[in-house]
């Protein structure tokens, strides 16, 4: 029983951990999507952080492989990177839409959708994206 109770402490504790290198890399690809770049002090102003914040976890990031930092460039995902960004659009999509699908306005669906689209499994993400389908006649 001891295990099952420490399980959704792990998964929350492992979550928290990796939260930060998705927020990033999803602000990136969405930068990119949006203007054709994302420049360093365009992805401190999405995410509400100092410069001096991002700068140091963009620094972790490429030192996890995730992004490429060049001088005076804009940031570039690695393809490991960008792999994780994809991933992470498909899963707060999915927790959107099946919040919309619950009645939760659009707006409010996006910003609830950030915090949960992290902590919650593949296994459930699956269960949501199947469930969607049903619902769509």
């Amino acid at each position: 029983m001891r295990d099952q109770k420490s399980a959704r402490y792990i998964q929350t504790r492992d979550a928290h951990r990796a939260e930060l290198a998705e927020d990033y890399v999803e602000a990136i690809l969405d930068l990119i999507d949006e203007d054709g770049h994302a420049k360093l002090t365009e992805i401190a102003w999405r995410l509400g952080v100092a410069h001096p914040t991002a700068f140091k976890s963009l620094r972790r990031l490429e030192a996890e492989g995730l992004v490429e930092l060049t001088p005076y460039k804009p940031v570039q995902l690695t393809p490991k990177g960008m792999e994780l960004a994809l991933a992470c659009r498909v899963r707060h999509e999915a927790v959107v839409n099946f919040l919309v699908s619950l009645g939760v306005p659009q707006g409010q669906a996006e910003l609830d959708a950030e915090g949960i689209e992290h902590h919650v499994s593949d296994v459930t993400i699956q269960a949501i994206q199947a469930r969607m389908k049903t619902l769509r006649v």
